[in-house]
């Protein structure tokens, strides 16, 4: 998938004085999926991009079955934001794919209110390792499918629902991170996901 995103604000947002709650938020997923280009299509602020040129040091160590015209990769994180209201904010940190950097997300889940999970159906696989990471810390997450131009592999939801061994209440979306729109709808699921959760743990005893 190319990297460009479209409906970029024409205006970068500043912070406004008035904000007093930040939310973090964490998009994980496997090496290539678009987790780069989906905190650059939202951000509302030029985002914090570590994107380092692939060489040859890599080849053997990084696996690029399917992303073969990746020639950038993330090696530490993303950082992207969007103010909800005047007093509340989204902060939006996107994880590195390779396997060589998942020592990192630990430290990255800390403090994190939810998480997308991205996931590329013709890499299925490589989702597996941030849904682990992410039930292990407890952490509520939603999943975005970021389908891709030359997909054609169409698993409907459900089918993929069942092959990531997903419960019902893992909601899940389809995307295309390159677009605002697309990557909005998704933080949406997911702010709704975490206020659903928020309202049921109050009406629990």
């Amino acid at each position: 998938m190319d990297s460009a995103t479209s409906e970029l604000p024409s205006q970068r947002t500043p912070l406004t004085d008035t904000a007093e709650t930040g939310l973090k938020i964490v998009v994980v997923g496997g090496f290539g999926v678009g987790k780069t280009t989906l905190v650059r299509a939202v951000s509302e602020i030029r985002p914090l991009n570590t994107e380092e040129v692939m060489t040859q040091a890599g080849q053997g160590v990084d696996e690029t079955a399917g992303v073969e015209r990746k020639t950038t990769t993330t090696v530490a994180f993303d950082f992207g934001r969007i103010s909800l209201n005047q007093r509340m904010v989204l902060y939006l940190f996107g994880a590195p794919g390779q396997e060589r950097f998942w020592f990192l997300w630990d430290r990255l889940f800390s403090g994190t209110l939810g998480a997308v999970v991205l996931v590329d159906t013709r890499r299925m696989e490589d989702s597996w390792y941030a849904i682990d990471r992410l039930e292990h810390h407890k952490t509520p997450f939603v999943v975005a499918v970021n389908r891709f131009d030359d997909d054609t592999n169409r698993f409907s939801l459900e089918e993929i629902r069942k092959a990531l061994a997903l419960g019902e209440h893992v909601p899940m979306i389809d995307c295309d991170a390159r677009l605002r729109s697309s990557g909005k709808e998704v933080l949406i699921t997911l702010v709704d996901h975490l206020y659903s959760m928020a309202l049921s743990q109050e009406s629990t005893p």
